[in-house]
């Protein structure tokens, strides 16, 4: 009776590490989830081909793209947006992706050439066991033309994008963006000043191209066209805000239950646990930058 009480007893104490292992890998519940408050948008009436048509394919809803040796693909937005929730469900491709760039990014580069606003989710390719990265980035008025000043965060997330579909969605309002993952917060940019912040209407986009010459590990590993094609599924699109012809009393929905906008507490929570355990880059904490092109870190 003793041994079987004992068994027992240590079968529960590894059932309850073996639980606090998975929760410790897991963030917290945000307690909100925005992406429920848009309805999907359907693709042909939302978006248009941008380039590569004949590397774009709807299937059941969902969109695949794909980057061969003779071009890759992108689409857009049909509208400009001043403000927004812009959101995707994507899967990747395991295997070997280096150099390969997947994206789901706010743009008015072609409104703007040379002198362009951009705000960015890309996932970074990667080889044989090694995880994607996902770079968040924030390009203001040109930062992003001629000498790159960017505004990169980089998370590995925590669990594998190439298994399933997740949702992948920037929250862009007057006051600030936010960067969710599966409505789970993994970044907030406040507009600190106008002169670091977008404030010029910009497009939906999504794309799959060759960024060999720094995507993976800055350059070291290039893309293989042995491995073509390179493919990404899109579905569950969603983009719902003020386009850049809506009334001037036109305000975004909100990333929490308050209109002003912000974070609760929970979404806080949430978004701490993603920044400790799965961000692996943070531009304002990288010294052998010039911050005084990035004011925002230091105000």
């Amino acid at each position: 009776m003793g041994n079987s009480l004992m068994s027992l007893l240590s079968i529960f104490h590894l059932l309850v590490l073996w639980g606090s292992s998975v929760n410790a890998y897991w963030p917290p519940s945000p307690g909100y989830w925005p992406s429920s408050k848009v309805s999907s948008l359907n693709f042909y009436k939302g978006f248009r081909n941008l380039w590569g048509p004949q590397h774009q394919r709807m299937d059941q809803n969902a969109l695949t793209i794909w980057l061969d040796r003779t071009s890759g693909s992108g689409f857009k937005s049909v509208k400009p947006f001043r403000s927004g929730y812009f959101g995707a469900n994507i899967k990747l491709q395991p295997g070997y992706t280096a150099g390969v760039i997947t994206s789901l990014y706010l743009s008015n580069n072609e409104a703007h050439p040379g002198f362009h606003d951009e705000v960015d989710i890309e996932f970074l390719g990667t080889t044989f066991g090694k995880p994607y990265t996902l770079q968040t980035n924030v390009y203001i008025r040109g930062s992003g033309d001629g000498k790159i000043i960017g505004r990169e965060m980089k998370f590995r997330l925590w669990f594998d994008p190439t298994k399933d579909f997740h949702h992948y969605a920037i929250l862009w309002s007057p006051r600030e963006i936010i960067f969710l993952v599966d409505d789970i917060p993994i970044r907030r940019y406040p507009k600190k000043s106008a002169s670091t912040f977008p404030l010029r209407p910009m497009w939906l986009y999504g794309s799959i191209w060759d960024a060999s010459s720094w995507a993976t590990e800055d350059g070291k590993y290039k893309a293989d066209y042995k491995y073509q094609p390179f493919t990404a599924k899109y579905t569950n699109f969603k983009a719902l805000g003020c386009t850049a012809y809506s009334s001037a009393r036109c305000y975004p929905l909100s990333a929490s239950p308050y209109r002003s906008g912000g974070l609760t507490r929970q979404q806080h929570q949430a978004m701490r646990w993603v920044q400790t355990h799965s961000m692996v880059y943070n531009y304002c904490k990288d010294y052998k930058r010039d911050h005084s092109l990035t004011p925002e870190c230091w105000r």
